[in-house]
């Protein structure tokens, strides 16, 4: 039965934990969302679990975590529109041969590397009845994953979002998210056609019907909502209202089509429309409630999920290494090599290179969304939330250490006074 005193509890242990670890975290130069993630770890059975079980059973309950989790889907529909609302598709305009180039790159390497890691993993660590192809294409996509939202967090917090490496930076990521949600899209359509209500053509079409509907009646409808807040100045409560209607239709649109609810509030964020005033009206009315309230309910349900009693071999923890040296090597090359070879310093290319490995939240609702369908194993699942959080957490650090403390300090050039002659040696000019 639902008890409502526990789910206060519950919610009261997680935001408490996520402010204090997020306070923590960014003593030491990490960004809050990093501790966040790391505070619903803490609170799962890897540390908590562990050390208190009895206080671990009566707070977290099992039959008590979907109420949990249905809230933090919903905390999730509304962020991963914020996503798709900050996620400008027309930031490659103007950015150069580096950025395309360097964008495609960062996701082909990787990718590339995790179906060669899938090939190595498949025999030891999936489901019997799950396709090689679809595991394959689900590793190199986890992968390929850039955090959007945090890498611009990092590069906000160290003044580098203008410059021209912060730049490509976001415009690598950028490209990076909306590929690996069109992949994942797909994954889902064909991992769900065997559930679906719909055949897989039937899937396809109402797919194609969907986007249709959504680039063309419901853009302009979008548009003329924007018209009307540039006469009114400000997001009234209809407005707003109009708004979280068509981002939860979206999402109910794409969920019952087999893809994910969560790719169809991306979409609808992303075909809004793109007047600054109105982007940042709309985000500065949803993101705080969103992220300070609803995502810490997220990493707790991730962190619930995540065991790290799974891991109780050696060799399962070899396999965790593997992965992480995987995921750091894909997206380092991939970013650092490419950015190099199209005109970038080594310094400014190292650095691209470790801000591609930043994966954060965006990897944790794809590993979520991975273990829903049963793509993956619990074991793997772990193994992967452990590679999301460290190759997230290793950015700021390898950031400062190879781009920061490599600059070179300016040289200070001094002007010396000018010479003043002796008298009798001035030399005289006549005046007109």
């Amino acid at each position: 039965m639902f008890d409502l005193l526990l789910l206060i509890l519950q919610i009261i242990v997680i935001l408490g934990a996520a402010r204090l670890v997020g306070w923590l975290f960014r003593k030491i130069r990490q960004p809050q969302v990093v501790g966040e993630m790391a505070a619903g770890i803490l609170l799962g059975p890897s540390l908590l679990g562990l050390v208190a079980p009895r206080v671990y059973g009566f707070i977290f309950p099992a039959d008590s975590l979907s109420y949990l989790n249905a809230i933090s889907q919903i905390g999730l529909i509304i962020f991963m529109f914020l996503i798709g609302l900050e996620l400008d598709v027309n930031i490659l305009r103007g950015r150069g041969h580096t950025t395309v180039i360097t964008s495609q790159i960062s996701i082909y390497v990787p990718f590339l590397l995790g179906i060669l890691l899938a090939v190595f993993l498949y025999p030891r660590l999936s489901y019997e009845d799950v396709p090689f192809f679809l595991f394959a294409m689900f590793i190199g996509t986890a992968m390929s994953i850039t955090a959007f939202p945090v890498l611009a967090r990092i590069l906000s917090e160290r003044k580098m979002l203008r410059t021209h490496l912060g730049t490509v930076a976001i415009a690598c990521a950028a490209v990076d998210d909306i590929t690996g949600w069109m992949i994942l899209a797909v994954l889902m359509l064909l991992a769900r056609a065997s559930e679906s209500i719909l055949p897989l053509w039937g899937m396809i079409v109402g797919v194609g019907v969907y986007l249709g509907i959504m680039l063309f009646p419901l853009r302009r409808l979008m548009c003329w909502i924007e018209d009307y807040y540039q006469q009114r100045g400000q997001i009234t409560q209809g407005i707003l209202a109009l708004i979280l209607l068509f981002a939860l239709a979206s999402a109910w649109s794409t969920e019952f089509l087999g893809i994910h609810a969560l790719i169809g509030a991306f979409l609808a964020g992303v075909i809004m429309p793109r007047h600054h005033g109105f982007v940042h009206a709309l985000t500065e009315k949803l993101n705080d409630f969103t992220v300070v309230f609803l995502l810490p309910l997220f990493f707790a349900y991730t962190g619930l999920r995540t065991s790290v009693a799974l891991l109780d071999s050696p060799v399962l923890w070899l396999y965790c290494g593997l992965i992480i040296l995987v995921a750091v090597l894909g997206k380092f090359s991939g970013g650092s090599i490419p950015a190099r070879l199209t005109g970038m310093t080594w310094r400014d290319s190292w650095a691209l290179g470790a801000l591609m490995n930043t994966r954060g939240l965006m990897e944790l609702v794809l590993l979520n969304i991975a273990l829903d369908i049963g793509l993956i194993t619990p074991t793997l699942f772990t193994m992967l939330v452990f590679m999301a959080l460290t190759t997230t957490f290793m950015t700021a650090p390898v950031l400062e250490w190879l781009y920061f403390r490599r600059m070179v300090p300016p040289v200070e050039y001094t002007t010396p006074a000018p010479e003043v002659l002796p008298p009798e040696e001035e030399e005289y000019v006549p005046v007109d």
